[in-house]
């Protein structure tokens, strides 16, 4: 089917929905009203968006701006209400419903008296979002459970504009696109951990060869509009941020284990406390395959987190994470030959490849309250990430000829040009280790000028980075030692400064300005290296260069009726150009250019009803110089051109919940459908020639003009949830000339839709505190190509099956 069709379709059900959701607002609904009542703050000023839910039932209710809420359709008896917000200590409160009489039940809140002084990039998060100037999600703990996710990957799709391509199947490293961006490594997003970057140098190799595991995760947050200009150093696409767990404020624990095909497995054991002044909250994951697809891995994740209350003004939290993988992974894939030919889709070809990744990390959060309308926020970081890989060499040529040092292991078709690939017995040690701290302290200050109420945000943010990379060249395949042919050290240092304001206008209108400079000096030792016609020597090769920017936005929200929130806002993208592409091999700054562009974006979200809510956002995105990545994990050979000019990335990003249930009045089960759907044309916009070809009003790589994602579900007061969901991702090219018919070595050539669907039905048992779930990946068994990328083709999981079971005390 046509996808301007599908889209077509889904835009006039919406905008029906919407119309009949306007009418039954206005005419009023027979429903039973059951409980009614209020939430408000020990001052007396409402709570919106708090969440009410009845324990043991699916029913539940957000309170309104003015802090009212109510809730239809519960049968006679006793219920337990908890109401929760953000910033507050949770109530819960024992009401009855006798005879269908209304209950009215008023909630005072008191603040929470110590909370983790961390950093989010969404606050507040209310339904509407209704004070965050740009597009924005949060994916919470529920719903990352009912996903019963194998990758991370599968929940980052749930937001709309996100593309995020699979490499290996299970997400340890997350390859993230954003409205059309390059996806490769997730370089033009910041992601961050608990508001701590987590990339390996987040200023000179943003490359996410970590990827924080979704097991663990209370949530994710993603933005990608102009409130992003407060986090850096990227602010191209967007903002992903990991939340973990907090300490409790009383004793809570749970175990887990999931399993599946290919020995798959995943166990973790969660537990939380707090004693006197100080609370705690530790978790240890396993997780394991022998045979998930192309890949084998195993991966410890332990992490920590204290909070000491340190009197009435202040608290301290401290996170400590260690992380170890180890992991077949590999950047060969099949060839065109071996995928046409089918059954050999996850073949093993460099079976000895290994990568190890250690992690240790350490962070400290500090909140001062000076008064109750300024607080100091200061986060201080490190972390080491050591990133060993070795890969075997190998040989693909148009004449299929084999290399002196051929092992005798031949995959593809010697018949067709190029249709070879000739395993080397011969290593590349590719062994890197990155040294990353920072400081972070943020002023935020409640003031009123201009007679209205302000909220101020300054802050600075002093990095410092350094990474040791050597090559090392093994006789033999699978050997980890050998000759050194490569020894380098880059380090940086970054300084960051911001500051944003956001005024309420009126009561209805509230308006966003801000700007960050950044400031990021740069340098390359070389110490070794293989110079042409000379061989390896050893050298003294040391260059510089400083990038500096001014980055400014402006936003605005604006709420005509309380159901509906209009947005907008623009702002600069930047992302500092690789240390090692602006610096060359021989030691000659190139003085690239940082990635610069300019984002607008306008777009509304609605709540007008208690079964309906919408999202429409267009976006815009004009570069003077978007850089399209030439590194070897984007296909390329690790060197070469990287400013690729002027490109436009411009669509729409829509997102609709229907909740059947308020619709049909049920009292004993929740049924909703949700969809988001992107349209998105990414282009080259100026006049750029490639073998003399003009590739201005190309697509640029791996950007998809449509995506589409939802789910079915279903869940009942019995414990019972089924989820139904479908993703879909329209074609895609996979070099920037567009070509259509694949190379013989897969890495060139269209990448033709798919649709996957999933399945998820789970069992929640609160006598026992148990939850059962069985969860059917790609239940058509849909054979896919994922990515043409690093080298070589990725087939997407075949069907996946896993059951897994959870236990809390």
């Amino acid at each position: 089917m046509n996808p301007r069709f599908i889209l077509i379709l889904i835009t006039a059900i919406i905008l029906n929905l919407y119309l009949s959701a306007i009418s039954i607002a206005s005419a009023g609904s027979d429903r039973d009203l059951a409980i009614s009542g209020s939430v408000k703050n020990d001052k007396g000023n409402p709570v919106p968006y708090a969440n009410i839910a009845i324990l043991g039932t699916v029913k539940g209710a957000f309170s309104n701006l003015d802090g009212t809420f109510e809730i239809f359709d519960l049968s006679d008896g006793r219920y337990t209400i908890k109401v929760s917000a953000v910033g507050f200590k949770t109530i819960t409160r024992e009401v009855e419903v006798v005879d269908g009489r209304i209950n009215e039940v008023d909630f005072i809140f008191t603040e929470t008296d110590v909370e983790m002084p961390e950093i989010t990039v969404i606050s507040g998060r209310d339904r509407l979002f209704s004070k965050v100037p740009g597009s924005v999600a949060y994916i919470d703990q529920k719903e990352i459970q009912t996903i019963a996710p194998i990758s991370g990957n599968e929940v980052l799709r749930r937001t709309p504009g996100v593309h995020v391509v699979d490499e290996e199947g299970v997400g340890m490293r997350v390859n993230i696109g954003i409205r059309g961006l390059d996806p490769d490594r997730s370089r033009s997003v910041l992601v961050m951990e608990d508001g701590i970057p987590v990339a390996l140098a987040p200023y000179g190799e943003p490359e996410m060869y970590y990827t924080p595991t979704i097991d663990r995760m209370a949530g994710v947050e993603i933005l990608k509009g102009s409130g992003q200009i407060l986090y850096g150093p990227q602010t191209i696409g967007g903002v992903v941020n990991y939340i973990t767990r907090n300490p409790p404020e009383e004793e809570e624990g749970s175990v887990r284990l999931q399993g599946g095909q290919g020995r798959f497995f995943s166990g973790m054991v969660n537990y939380g406390n707090s004693v006197g002044n100080t609370g705690f909250q530790v978790n240890l994951l396993k997780k394991r395959a022998d045979n998930v697809g192309p890949t084998n891995f195993d991966i410890t994740d332990f992490n920590t987190k204290f909070l000491f209350n340190m009197g009435e003004k202040s608290e301290l939290g401290v996170k400590l994470g260690i992380y170890n993988e180890v992991s077949n992974s590999t950047y060969i894939g099949i060839n065109q030959i071996m995928y046409d030919q089918g059954g050999r889709d996850f073949t093993r070809l460099a079976p000895d490849d290994q990568l190890d990744v250690k992690r240790y990390s350490l962070s400290f959060s500090h909140l001062y309250r000076f008064n109750k309308h300024v607080k100091l926020r200061t986060i201080a970081f490190g972390n080491n990430t050591i990133r060993n890989w070795n890969r075997q060499d190998f040989t693909i040529n148009p004449t299929n000829t084999p290399p002196t040092n051929w092992t005798g292991v031949l995959w593809g078709d010697v018949e067709v040009p190029g249709g070879a690939i000739f395993m080397r017995n011969s290593t590349g040690n590719r062994n890197r280790e990155f040294e990353v701290a920072g400081i972070e302290p943020r002023l935020e200050i409640n003031h009123n000028f201009l007679q209205r109420k302000n909220e101020l945000v300054v802050g600075t943010r002093f990095l410092y980075e350094r990474a040791f990379e050597q090559r090392i060249n093994g006789t033999k395949a699978g050997v980890q030692s050998g000759n050194l042919v490569e020894d380098e050290v880059r380090t940086g240092q970054a300084v960051s400064a911001y500051v944003q304001n956001k005024m309420d206008i009126s009561d209805k209108f509230n308006f966003n300005a801000g700007v960050r400079l950044e400031n990021f000096n740069y340098d390359r030792g070389i110490n070794r290296r293989n110079f042409d016609q000379l061989g390896v020597r050893d050298t003294i090769l040391v260059a510089s260069s400083v990038v500096s920017e001014i980055i400014p936005g402006l936003g605005f929200n604006y709420r005509p009726i309380q159901k509906i929130n209009l947005f907008g806002g623009m702002h600069k993208g930047f992302a500092p150009p690789r240390t090692k592409d602006a610096i060359t091999a021989l030691g000659e700054p190139l003085d690239l250019e940082a990635e610069q562009s300019w984002n607008y974006e306008l777009g509304f979200r609605s709540d007008l009803t208690k079964w309906l809510y919408l999202e429409f956002t267009g976006f815009y995105m004009d570069f003077s110089n978007q850089v399209i990545p030439v590194a070897e994990s984007a296909g390329g050979i690790g060197f070469g051109l990287v400013n690729a000019g002027a490109t436009l990335n411009r669509g729409i990003e829509s997102a609709v919940v229907v909740d059947f249930s308020q619709i049909l009045g049920l009292s004993n089960a929740r049924v909703t459908y949700d969809a988001n759907v992107t349209y998105v044309k990414a282009t080259y916009n100026e006049d750029r020639f490639m073998d003399d070809v003009n590739i201005k009003g190309f697509n640029t790589p791996y950007a998809p003009e449509w995506l589409f994602n939802s789910a079915f579900t279903v869940e009942t007061n019995g414990g019972l949830g089924v989820r139904l969901s479908a993703n879909y991702v329209a074609s895609q090219f996979g070099d920037e000339l567009n070509t259509v018919l694949p190379s013989s070595d897969g890495r060139v050539g269209v990448i033709p839709s798919y649709l996957v669907l999933d399945a998820v039905v789970s069992y929640n048992i609160p006598k026992i505190n148990s939850r059962f779930n069985l969860a059917i990946k790609n239940i058509t068994d849909e054979r896919y190509i994922a990515t043409r990328r690093p080298q070589g083709i990725r087939v997407g999981l075949p069907r996946f099956i896993t059951a897994g079971y959870e236990f809390r005390f």
